[in-house]
């Protein structure tokens, strides 16, 4: 008994002590964001700032335009989250529960296009983005974030819907309900943790997105998103460090209360995904 208490603290102390130094670069980086730029190229790895500087917030909110980004992020997430969760959806539903010719060729190539890339398409999309009429507009990056097969999120819905019992289905049938109807009222409701944990990975993959910003706002940089401004603080001679800081706490912070606030569901969608 008197082993196993001392192995239980051992470890406990191993996993806190990994834990510090796991999450110490975070730390790190929000305290630097109160330094000036001398304590914060001379400091070394102290994180504690000798006084605390707010205007390096107030500075990157206005002086680098991060209000005007923070809209436009907020915006293009939450627009990419519902395009990708829509799509995803319906495409595992259909993938894991109807029954037709080249479904088993279908998802082969679907979880091959996951080894492709996002560079490599880039330029064929950046195409269809002009064609569509699309570009230097937000409503073109959204297009093209939320574009291409989402393979995991998809694998995700279809290995969730395809252990539903099929009696639900039938019963929807019976009640004169349609595909559509037996989707959105039964099945849609019933996959809430694979949901929300498509929501959740998506969210924070967009909101720290670059590439794809990057270049689809090149001739409008009032249109670019949080992660893309953060190239404000860099100039030809010197950088803005503790401005780039605070950029990047102000910019995760909304990445940690999303997490914080539908981890239940995460943990429960990824759970089911693993046990299906």
């Amino acid at each position: 008994m008197i082993r196993s208490k001392s192995a239980r603290i051992i470890i406990h102390t191993c996993l806190l002590v990994f834990g510090f130094i796991w999450i110490y670069p975070f730390i790190w980086m929000i305290l630097s964001s109160f330094k000036t730029n001398t304590e914060f190229l001379t400091g070394g790895p102290n994180p504690i700032p000798a006084e605390f500087q707010w205007d390096n917030y107030i500075r990157a909110w206005t002086s680098a335009n991060f209000s005007s980004y923070f809209v436009n992020t907020v915006i293009f997430t939450l627009a990419t989250v519902f395009i990708v969760l829509v799509l995803s959806a319906l495409t595992g539903y259909v993938l894991g529960r109807i029954q037709f010719p080249g479904r088993k060729a279908i998802i082969i190539i679907v979880v091959a296009i996951m080894f492709i890339p996002k560079g490599y398409t880039i330029i064929p999309l950046f195409k269809i983005v002009s064609a569509l009429g699309l570009s230097d507009s937000l409503l073109g990056v959204i297009v093209a974030e939320s574009s291409g097969a989402h393979v995991l999120f998809i694998l995700l819905f279809a290995s969730f819907f395809a252990k539903i019992p099929k009696e639900l289905e039938e019963a929807a049938e019976i009640d004169g309900a349609g595909f559509l109807r037996t989707f959105t009222q039964i099945m849609l409701p019933l996959s809430a943790p694979i949901v929300a944990t498509a929501g959740i990975m998506q969210f924070i993959w967009t909101w720290s997105s670059f590439l794809i910003p990057l270049i689809f706002t090149a001739n409008r940089p009032e249109l670019r998103t949080l992660a893309v401004g953060m190239e404000n603080f860099v100039g030809t001679y010197t950088s803005d460090y503790v401005g780039m800081t605070a950029a990047a706490t102000i910019s995760l912070v909304p990445v940690m209360v999303m997490f914080l606030l539908m981890q239940r569901f995460f943990i429960e969608g990824v759970a089911g995904a693993v046990k299906s």
